[in-house]
């Protein structure tokens, strides 16, 4: 029996390690786990591990603090030996501590709300004894005053961020609040740069410089990365309030900025200091709450992408990757997806000694596609090489890509095989934005390298500087198994287009392909997205159905799912008004209501959470399918609402922006049974769901 277990335990070592060359004749398509396994840390029962923040310790072991105020010590976590891990509280009382970092001088620093905290083990019994107050800062009392860091910089220094106050938009009520402040090893602060929002990843690459990552939220059209140096303003007017004090580095004034709507690119032009991301994350197309980061310093332990940034996503518990660069001055790049299925909500991210990925969650009050309230999982390299875009390159003309493995030339150099697009986001007061001005970008050809690890896409026009730019590649296939790419899109945020020169003569095969090529691989995208745009149910200014006259009967039919207004035949008023609203965690604030089968309903729903939500009823059975729906609007998706065109939708609210509230009108059904109220904002649906249950 020994052999046999044995026998098994050495088979699955070497299919483990198998290279990529054993995925030829798969009779399934490769996915995220064949390269990247998800090993998931056991927490002893009564340890509510809310990570807050990670530290690897010198000698192997790992700090994690908490929310609920611990700081752990956990010993084997990587499980070697008896493959259990040990925990033992080095320190407790904390006030949600969102940052740990252990100093190379052999202490810890905790980010706690208000302050700074040395935590010092003086007996050597790995209790802490000592809680010094490093640096504090006042506090207003508002629920959203998140400090997160520190954050070790090359010169010794350290930086902490601070998240703005919720009272319906973004308010720095209290000193500093939205700001990055730089800490010596004195305890002394000097202000960095202001403008964060909601500021809970940040890091430091090897060459200094600091960059981090945002929400969508007031003044924040989708999740972006942004690089900080000193003065720097990036975005969210709220932390200026505070640019008057002695210390400041910059004097921008709130009033000084507009809330035109129009792209950030733009206003960046005109108000001094505005700093615009380096790389925008496409809002539920990559992920919804940018949290922390790590650029692979691993030497090759982790993969094909050194130097490259791991970004997480805390709502759709996801790693995604950023490849930068720097063109005329400026940094930019392109985001790709990475690693999905983590078992809560992304917080923080540190490597381990082995070269592997740890990553520290927590879903309470910010409710996660993973379905756990805490956890610790590794990432950790299989040692497989994925088919995959390694990276984006600007080009006076175009991009170019690299590829992990070389490309099949046929489909390599195929236009048809790729598809490019630009968008933007508007930039103003108002919580999020849709996306705006989508084009697509007709390809003129595709050159191909003599290795095939490259293509060289040129455009057939001129590329929009301040745009994002989604470069799908859905029909490229690599030499070794003809695989298709594990993840075929990447989106690179255009700041400033790469000096050269310019493709003149495309080679004979690669603009033959291209003449007859729209360049949108097999269809034209763009043109997808604004007939699905013109799709959306027709509503006037309103709310009323739009009159078939003006828009056609089909699109009466569909607008009759959203009716905001009481209809006029509804002399004595609604049978039964219905109020849902939202709280904390994803959820309705009602988990059931009843109605009589054909009864006259008013629904009102108030969204009082500070993040968009939309209400839309389904039939019984279908509220998962019509949310993963949703998740596939992609482009399409603000504009439609996150509302898909399904049979299986019966009525709708749009979307709503934080402490708003929309009223529609509409006939109960007539059959009776248990039909699903659910929000599905992408990420939301699995969480946010509740009955409305319909009687004779």
């Amino acid at each position: 029996m020994k052999k046999f277990l044995l026998l098994g335990i050495t088979l699955s070592f070497f299919q483990w390690v198998a290279s990529p060359v054993d995925t030829v004749g798969q009779s399934r398509p490769m996915t995220e786990d064949d390269y990247y396994r998800i090993i998931t840390l056991p927490v002893p029962e009564g340890v509510s591990l809310e990570v807050g923040g990670l530290a690897p310790l010198p000698d192997g072991r790992l700090a994690a603090c908490t929310r609920r105020g611990d700081v752990w010590l956990i010993g084997n976590p990587y499980m070697q030996g008896s493959r259990v891990p040990t925990f033992k509280r080095f320190a407790a009382g904390l006030h949600e501590p969102l940052g740990l970092m252990w100093h190379p001088k052999g202490y810890l620093l905790c980010t706690q709300r208000g302050e700074v905290t040395k935590l010092i083990d003086t007996d050597g019994d790995e209790v802490a004894d000592e809680y010094k107050s490093f640096y504090k800062w006042p506090l207003s009392g508002n629920y959203h005053e998140y400090s997160y860091g520190p954050l070790l910089l090359p010169d010794g220094d350290m930086v902490i961020t601070l998240n703005l106050d919720w009272i319906g938009y973004g308010a720095s009520l209290a000193k500093w609040r939205g700001w990055m402040l730089k800490l010596n090893e004195k305890g002394e602060m000097t202000p960095w740069a202001t403008g964060l929002r909601s500021p809970a990843g940040f890091t430091v690459l090897r060459d200094g410089s600091i960059f981090y990552g945002e929400n969508q939220g007031d003044w924040v059209g989708s999740g972006r990365v942004t690089h900080l140096e000193k003065g720097d303003f990036a975005g969210n007017p709220a932390g200026l309030r505070w640019s008057g004090e002695p210390n400041s580095p910059l004097s921008l004034k709130p009033e000084e900025v507009p809330s035109t709507g129009k792209p950030m690119h733009e206003v960046a032009k005109t108000v001094k200091n505005l700093k615009v991301p380096a790389v925008w994350f496409p809002h539920t197309l990559m992920g919804i709450s940018t949290s922390d980061m790590r650029e692979d310093t691993t030497g090759g332990a982790f993969g094909p992408f050194a130097g490259q940034v791991f970004v997480g996503d805390q709502g759709h518990s996801k790693v995604m990757r950023m490849a930068l660069e720097k063109v005329n001055g400026k940094w930019q790049g392109a985001c790709f997806p990475f690693r999905e299925g983590l078992q809560s909500g992304i917080l923080r991210m540190v490597w381990g000694q082995d070269g592997s990925m740890f990553v520290g969650m927590t879903s309470r009050g910010w409710a996660s596609t993973g379905k756990s309230p805490y956890g610790i999982q590794r990432l950790v390299w299989t040692g497989k090489i994925p088919f995959e875009m390694k990276t984006i390159h600007s080009r006076p003309d175009g991009f170019e890509v690299t590829f992990t493995m070389p490309v099949d030339r046929k489909t390599g150099e195929d236009p048809n095989s790729y598809s490019l697009n630009s968008f933007t986001y508007k930039y103003h007061r108002t919580y999020g934005s849709p996306i705006e001005d989508a084009r697509p970008v007709p390809i003129r050809g595709v050159i191909l390298s003599a290795d095939g690890l490259s293509a060289r896409i040129v455009a057939d026009t001129t590329l929009r500087e301040g745009y994002i730019h989604e470069l799908k590649a859905e029909g490229v296939r690599s030499v070794a198994g003809s695989l298709p790419l594990l993840h075929n899109t990447g989106y690179y945020t255009l700041n400033s287009i790469a000096p050269g020169e310019r493709v003149a003569n495309l080679p004979a095969r690669a603009a033959a392909t291209a003449s007859a090529s729209t360049g949108m691989s097999g269809h034209n995208h763009g043109a997808m997205l604004e007939a699905s745009a013109s799709k959306a149910p027709a509503v006037s200014s309103k709310g009323k159905p739009a009159s078939a006259k003006t828009s056609g009967a089909k699109a009466d039919v569909k607008a009759t799912k959203r009716i905001t207004e009481q209809p006029a035949d509804w002399t004595n008023g609604p049978d039964q008004t219905i109020t849902i609203s939202t709280k904390p965690g994803l959820k309705f604030d009602t988990e059931q209501v009843q109605v009589k089968a054909g009864s006259r309903i008013k629904w009102v729903f108030n969204n009082n959470d500070d993040m968009l939500h939309n209400c839309v009823i389904t039939k019984p059975g279908t509220a998962n399918a019509v949310g993963n729906a949703a998740m596939r609007l992609n482009l399409n998706g603000a504009k439609m609402n996150y509302v898909p065109a399904s049979a299986d939708v019966l009525f709708h609210t749009n979307i709503l922006q934080p402490e708003t509230a929309e009223s529609i009108y509409f006939v109960a059904p007539s059959e009776p049974g248990d039909y699903t109220f659910v929000c599905t904002f992408p990420g939301h649906h699995t969480l946010m769901q509740g009955t409305l249950k319909v009687v004779k």
